[in-house]
């Protein structure tokens, strides 16, 4: 049996085979998954950001911002076998968790977009996504298939 990985906040991990890999707590922050097709060799990321250029603090962990977070995981996908011409992404999360007329602190549509910007660079087609409105999720994603279900207080679960 495999392992139950979790993700947090700022965070990815890569499997394979039979684990499951889950993030909670996706409200403005992106979960990417990627699936190897032909390896079974999986990622996925929680990221809170989409463009780690405008961090001056110099602390911020490279797992946080889209531009770098799916990028890493993607090489240590490589690194365990895993093609990118074979790899295939799910999204979910990017909700507009507070109203504000500014759309600049609308993060959540920010991250989608970075995130979509970051998978058409590196040539990943994005497969299903569930992503926008007013709510949170928890993102469940099997390894061996590439399943992902999205489950959520308000929406209940579905497959993407």
């Amino acid at each position: 049996m495999g392992q139950k990985l979790i993700v947090g906040i700022s965070d990815w991990k890569v499997g394979r085979g039979d684990d499951v890999l889950v993030t909670y707590a996706l409200g403005s922050c992106i979960g990417t998954c990627i699936y190897d097709r032909t390896t079974g060799i999986s990622g996925l990321s929680h990221i809170m950001l989409p463009d780690s250029t405008a961090i001056i603090d110099g602390h911020s962990t490279r797992m946080k911002f889209a531009d770098t977070a799916i990028p890493d995981m993607i090489d240590k996908m490589k690194m365990m076998g895993a093609s990118p011409s074979t790899m295939r992404a799910k999204i979910a999360g990017g909700a507009v968790m507070f109203q504000t007329s500014n759309s600049r602190f609308n993060i959540g549509e920010r991250n989608i977009e970075a995130v979509k910007a970051v998978l058409s660079r590196l040539r990943i087609p994005i497969l299903a996504e569930d992503v926008g409105l007013n709510y949170g999720r928890t993102m469940t994603f099997w390894a061996e298939n590439g399943a992902v279900e999205i489950s959520s207080t308000i929406m209940g679960k579905k497959m993407i």
